[in-house]
């Protein structure tokens, strides 16, 4: 497993990222997972690197892998991680989460759409908002990631059509998670 993140634990982050406690505040994000990690796992291969996914680094990364589970709540990282996958055939699986809603999908080069046939372009800076302006329910982003890593694990045993083709959405508020067909766009720009 190769951990990357280029920020240190806060005390916001407690509340839905759980493998923090309040002894890793002010640690980089990826060291505490790390150490987290190999205490519960200790067979686990863990790799970790104070850094952001940009342009310059993509190709590095994902050379690397053999799926890449988005993390972020960066849209620009997001589409970077999309259209990376779609060029090297890496499958990735997105996720995200804004207040009650939550929304997960997996990306494989040719085996399907990818998230910009759901969201051709980026939004532009002053219309997305962080995580700390929406807020986001805690619980949701265990949800999701829960569900990131069941299509993760399914992409690494070679069940590509069972995890792609579609979005999931999870509406919190009603208690309601749908799995929503998603076909690829002809004019598709990655």
């Amino acid at each position: 497993m190769i951990l990357l993140d280029p920020d240190r634990v806060e005390l916001s982050n407690l509340g839905r990222q759980v493998l923090y406690t309040d002894r890793d505040l002010d640690q980089w994000k990826v060291d505490a997972a790390e150490r987290a990690l190999r205490e519960r796992f200790p067979a686990l291969e863990v790799d970790s690197f104070v850094g952001r996914l940009d342009a310059s680094n993509v190709d590095e990364w994902f050379q690397r892998a053999d799926v890449v589970i988005d993390g972020t709540d960066d849209p620009m990282a997001k589409f970077l991680i999309n259209d990376q996958a779609q060029a090297l055939g890496v499958p990735a699986v997105l996720g995200g989460i804004a207040r009650f809603h939550g929304l997960v999908m997996a990306v494989a080069g040719d085996h399907g759409p990818c998230y910009r046939c759901l969201f051709e372009t980026p939004p532009l800076a002053d219309e997305a908002q962080t995580c700390a302006e929406a807020g986001v329910l805690g619980p949701l982003a265990g949800m999701v990631g829960h569900l990131q890593a069941q299509r993760a694990l399914g992409l690494i045993a070679g069940d590509t059509a069972a995890h792609t083709g579609f979005v999931t959405t999870i509406d919190a508020l009603k208690g309601r998670i749908r799995d929503i067909p998603l076909p690829q766009a002809t004019e598709c720009i990655a």
